[in-house]
């Protein structure tokens, strides 16, 4: 509990500490965000904005990762590999975020070029995640036997990429307002966490061994930390943003954490919002392509709420209160699937 405690409190501290001096040294070279024209156009007023952030969250996870393990906890394959993909990630997004300023111009990598190196990491991480951590290659919802559908390498590999790809995309199109995705991916990673310490707790139900769950819930609580620390300053209205930076590396980390814990089709409800926005986007695609008309005013959904009139913070609020409730509702799934297994009812 103590090495937890250390993760979060460490990660937060240090993000906070590390985004308020990137503020200062972004601000002083005019390194800032720049807008897309075709959005809404109260949010031109952010143009010039710090970006990058997401290198403060980094720092904020590695350091609180790192300072855990000083309470005689072990490293574990999978906590190496978490952390290492989310870097990975962050790394594709601060690539595509200095392009941008760089340029200036609100257009980074191109298309493929981007989706190719998310497909490099998330393979990597697929094939390592497999032969180097041993995760079971079966389908799972609240634990590695439930449903246990075997997979197989091709079907694992085909599977665990679709959902990092898939998250990672999916925090990327949520943070379009200020602490919209730094806010609901703190959820998430706090219930992940609290998952972690609990099949650490109970190695026999849920088939674990040594140290590796309370190392996946290290990371967790670490990038819980992390983004609540960041989002002191990314709050609307926002002193800084965190880039592709920060949001591909959120979605990867929590997609690479639901895989290695085995709730891979309970992290589709922790992370609901997530998957609503995403899915916003596509009908709107779809609709678009196949009946020539749009569905929504404009996508990702929250602005088309902010086309309808609602205040910036009214729209972040209320999505947080869906996040909160997407990620309790995973959290109680997970404990009723504890209850199932132990026979109490």
């Amino acid at each position: 509990m103590v090495s937890l405690m250390l993760s979060g409190g460490i990660a937060l501290v240090v993000a906070l500490a590390a985004t308020s001096g990137l503020i200062g040294w972004l601000a002083q070279r005019r390194i800032g965000q720049q807008i897309r024209e075709d959005g809404p156009k109260r949010h031109l007023a952010k143009a010039g904005t710090p970006t990058m952030g997401g290198l403060a969250i980094l720092a904020g996870v590695l350091a609180g990762y790192l300072v855990a393990h000083l309470d005689d906890v072990g490293f574990s394959r999978a906590g190496i590999l978490v952390v290492a993909t989310t870097v990975a990630a962050g790394g594709i997004g601060l690539v595509d975020d200095w392009i941008k300023v760089r340029h200036r111009r609100s257009l980074g990598l191109n298309k493929r070029a981007k989706f190719g190196a998310q497909l490099a990491v998330a393979v990597g991480f697929a094939l390592a995640a497999e032969h180097w951590a041993h995760v079971p290659t079966v389908l799972s919802f609240t634990r590695v036997d439930l449903p246990g559908t075997p997979l197989g390498s091709l079907g694992w590999l085909l599977w665990a990429v679709v959902i990092v790809v898939g998250a990672a995309n999916a925090v990327n199109l949520t943070d379009g307002l200020d602490g919209l995705a730094s806010g609901s991916a703190t959820f998430g990673f706090a219930v992940l966490a609290v998952i972690g310490y609990w099949q650490f707790r109970h190695p026999t139900i849920y088939r674990t061994t040594g140290w590796t769950p309370l190392d996946l819930a290290l990371v967790a609580v670490g990038l819980a930390g992390a983004s609540l620390g960041f989002l002191w300053w990314n709050a609307a209205p926002a002193r800084i943003f965190m880039g592709d930076t920060g949001s591909l590396a959120l979605g990867a980390g929590l997609g690479a954490l639901g895989l290695l814990m085995n709730v891979q089709l309970l992290l589709v409800v922790i992370g609901g919002l997530f998957v609503i926005v995403t899915l916003s986007v596509v009908a709107q695609v779809v609709a678009y392509r196949v009946f020539g008309r749009r569905i929504l005013r404009m996508a990702p959904l929250h602005h088309h709420f902010e086309l309808k009139g609602w205040p910036e913070t009214t729209v972040i609020v209320r999505f947080w209160i869906l996040a909160g409730l997407f990620a309790a509702l995973g959290l109680g799934l997970f404990y009723a699937g504890f209850l199932s297994a132990t026979g109490i009812r």
